[in-house]
């Protein structure tokens, strides 16, 4: 800093002045090398560098396995042995409302037994799943708003059914940051295509939009075709790296002249994330570099592929990753329950217990948050031929919101643990029950945050995930 009038003389400096001002540039210099590329944005609101929760929190990153379509919970983890009582009879239930018109009870055609020491009951649909009981924290009161597909997506995913609305991988990167600036922070994984709702499921709503979900359609096993672009044929990295610098310096000036222009932000900040990608992306998503035991204790198929991604992608530092499963061919059974849930369970099951038993064995479960969900459940009873809605076999399930599932491991909730309950028929639930703000401020609170002051300003409020709602379940925490 100047301490006399500018003069000529300000041109030539005294050696005492040179290394004043080259020893301040040498420390942030250094800086940037400890710090690496987070912060080359000028926006501190974008930067993707790792950040510290409001206080210590149990978990560091989230899976969020996501049976999309509406898995049912009384032939899963959620046993209703009454239902064998009242098999083909009406149930004794004045607020037995249903999106349709249902029929008589419809016990499950799956064997329930109990596991572990802990004792959970788990329907034979998930034997390797029921292994890992004592890892799981079953929580049976679930419930949502409208027992229609697209609120309800939205509303397990962005915790609001109707608004434009962050998704939760998004809120948590937006708080976390990512722990590698090669890799995107949050990335969801569905084959096949889009589910219902489609890339708003993943989206970074009013958030800056590199915080936005990284969709990765895991059918194809090429790593150019799971990754377009990820390799360029014709220009060198070097050449490449000069093409970026050059194009980084000429966003920057017409960035400066549109301060705080987040969609430009997230522009500028893609090209980057583009050209690091082709590193590490390759190696990521490449399972054939895992040994073979490893590869069959996942087992086959495109969910154990996309299951043993994901403790790939979570060693290399990605906060967030959410699995689809049944995006083409959904849970949503309202015919042929037994045939479809048994096909669907037996794609995912062993995959799900290798990836619980892997992090564990890695010690990395301590610090994961694993969550396995749909975004609702189904009736206990059987549903009736509906015009447009099933095929009238009379031997599926409708929509259920008033209760359900969803299951939670590792990341600091109590494994073996069973919490809340549904009346005796699986319906609605009746104790301890869990909005999904509730889950949404549990998994908050888990990751270091108090929901109530975890914001972001946007059209002159301060928006969260739950909105004005949610408790934490503390009887769920460790």
């Amino acid at each position: 800093m100047s301490h006399h009038p500018h003069t000529l003389d300000d041109c030539v400096c005294s050696r005492r002045e040179f290394l004043h001002r080259t020893g301040m540039g040498f420390g942030a210099l250094g800086l940037t090398t400890l710090l690496g590329n987070a912060i080359a944005t000028a926006d501190g609101a974008t930067s993707m560098a790792p950040k510290q929760p409001h206080y210590a929190g149990k978990a560091k990153r989230v899976v969020h396995i996501f049976l999309n379509g509406g898995c049912s919970h009384v032939d899963t983890f959620d046993p209703k042995p009454a239902l064998e009582k009242y098999a083909g009879q009406n149930l004794p239930m004045d607020n037995l409302r249903t999106e349709r018109k249902t029929g008589a009870a419809l016990p499950s055609p799956f064997a329930f037994s109990q596991h572990g020491q802990s004792g959970i009951p788990v329907s034979e649909l998930f034997p390797h799943v029921a292994e890992c009981a004592d890892d799981l924290c079953v929580v049976r009161s679930m419930h949502a708003d409208v027992p229609n597909h697209e609120p309800s997506l939205l509303l397990m995913n962005c915790g609001d059914a109707r608004l434009v609305r962050p998704s939760v991988g998004s809120w948590v990167t937006y708080g976390l940051g990512t722990e590698n600036q090669n890799l995107p922070g949050f990335i969801s994984m569905c084959p096949n295509g889009y589910p219902i709702q489609e890339s708003q499921n993943w989206q970074s709503g009013f958030l800056p939009g590199i915080y936005q979900g990284t969709y990765i359609d895991t059918q194809h096993t090429d790593i150019e075709k799971l990754i377009e672009n990820i390799k360029n044929d014709y220009t060198s990295l070097a050449a490449q790296r000069g093409q970026l610098d050059l194009l980084q310096a000429l966003n920057e000036r017409h960035r400066q002249t549109r301060a705080h222009d987040a969609e430009l932000d997230a522009r500028i900040q893609s090209f980057e994330l583009a050209y690091r990608m082709q590193l590490d992306a390759t190696d990521a998503f490449d399972v054939s570099r895992e040994p073979e035991y490893v590869r069959e204790m996942y087992g086959p198929g495109v969910q154990a592929r996309q299951l043993l991604i994901t403790r790939r992608l979570l060693e290399r530092g990605v906060r967030f990753v959410q699995l689809w499963h049944g995006a083409g061919q959904p849970w949503d059974s309202h015919d042929d329950l037994k045939e479809n849930h048994e096909r669907l369970a037996k794609q995912c099951d062993q995959g799900i217990a290798a990836l619980l038993k892997d992090l564990k064995q890695r010690g990395m479960l301590d610090d994961t948050l694993v969550l396995c969900c749909g975004e609702f459940g189904r009736t206990p009873t059987v549903e009736l031929p509906t015009p447009g809605a099933n095929a009238g076999k009379i031997n599926g399930r409708d929509h259920n919101h008033y209760g359900f599932t969803a299951w939670l491991a590792g990341g600091g909730v109590k494994g073996g643990h069973i919490h809340g309950a549904t009346d005796e028929f699986g319906f609605q639930a009746v104790e301890g029950k869990v909005h999904i703000h509730d889950l949404h401020a549990t998994m908050l609170h888990l990751l270091g945050f108090d929901h109530e002051k975890f914001t972001y300003r946007y059209a002159g409020r301060d928006f969260r995930l739950t909105d004005v709602h949610g408790r934490i379940v503390h009887e769920i925490v460790v």
